[in-house]
């Protein structure tokens, strides 16, 4: 992959609507800060909130400050966006994460409820990692989460159901591995590299995690800012093709330090 500079991952971001002017309505965006608001765990993402979040005001606060979407409230419905400055300010702080684990060749657990859109980010950030030295966290056989089964694919936690990868918001399937992992007497990760419920569960059980995140799931940036989420990275996380994903991986390895050297 070639490494775009700043400037063209900016560019490239917004033109395949990754970040910029995104698909997520703003109704959707402002449906889930009131669900999330009003105490509806599903969007908790496995995080404790408490009586923290409880104004949607509030939560719309955080995510026009660390998203990027409309701070405005009379805006209630159509075009909503993420500032793709706030994207790559993102993709920077995970990368100093990433250079730390690589560092100290830890060991690091990569998984996705978005299996459709960033498996391969996940998938080739673990190959980057492990060529650094660390250790790929390898999950147990047979776990089973939400009526369905965890397993591990091209180094990637994922959530499988009738022999199909699915999209999960769940925190189920990262307590399973990390239960699993506890049950087998090994040692838990030193960084967890997710989304959705993955991330929000070992962020919330006092791992060090970072993840991405949609502008209509505004959990894991309150846990951001509240401390619990090392970095979250605003992005719309299913987008026309996972091919767009690539220039941000490859900007993200660079700075990470991790970025394959030519022969």
């Amino acid at each position: 992959m070639s490494i775009p500079s700043r400037t063209a991952l900016i560019d490239h971001l917004v033109r395949t609507r990754i970040a910029g002017d995104v698909a997520t309505p703003r109704e959707n965006n402002l449906d889930h800060y009131r669900k999330l608001a009003n105490g509806d765990r599903h969007y908790w993402f496995g995080l404790e909130f408490g009586d923290r979040w409880t104004d949607e005001q509030d939560v719309l606060a955080v995510m026009a400050e660390r998203c990027g979407v409309s701070d405005d409230l009379g805006h209630r419905a159509g075009q909503d966006t993420i500032d793709p400055e706030l994207t790559v300010a993102a993709l920077d702080r995970m990368a100093a994460v990433l250079r730390k684990a690589a560092a100290g060749r830890q060991r690091v657990l990569f998984a996705t409820g978005h299996p459709g859109g960033l498996l391969d980010v996940h998938r080739a950030t673990a190959t980057a990692l492990r060529a650094a030295g660390c250790e790929i966290v390898v999950i147990p056989d047979g776990l089973t989460a939400d009526e369905g089964y965890v397993f591990q694919f091209a180094d990637v936690a994922v959530f499988e159901r009738g022999a199909t990868l699915w999209h999960t918001h769940s925190p189920a399937p990262m307590a399973a591995i990390l239960d699993g992992l506890a049950r087998e007497g090994r040692p838990l990760p030193d960084l967890v590299v997710a989304d959705h419920g993955w991330a929000g569960c070992a962020a919330q059980r006092g791992l060090d995690a970072v993840g991405y995140a949609d502008s209509n799931d505004p959990a894991l940036f309150l846990a951001e800012a509240e401390g619990t989420l090392q970095v979250a990275v605003p992005l719309d996380d299913h987008v026309l093709s996972p091919r767009f994903y690539d220039p941000l991986t490859a900007y993200l390895l660079a700075a990470a330090g991790l970025a394959p050297r030519r022969a």
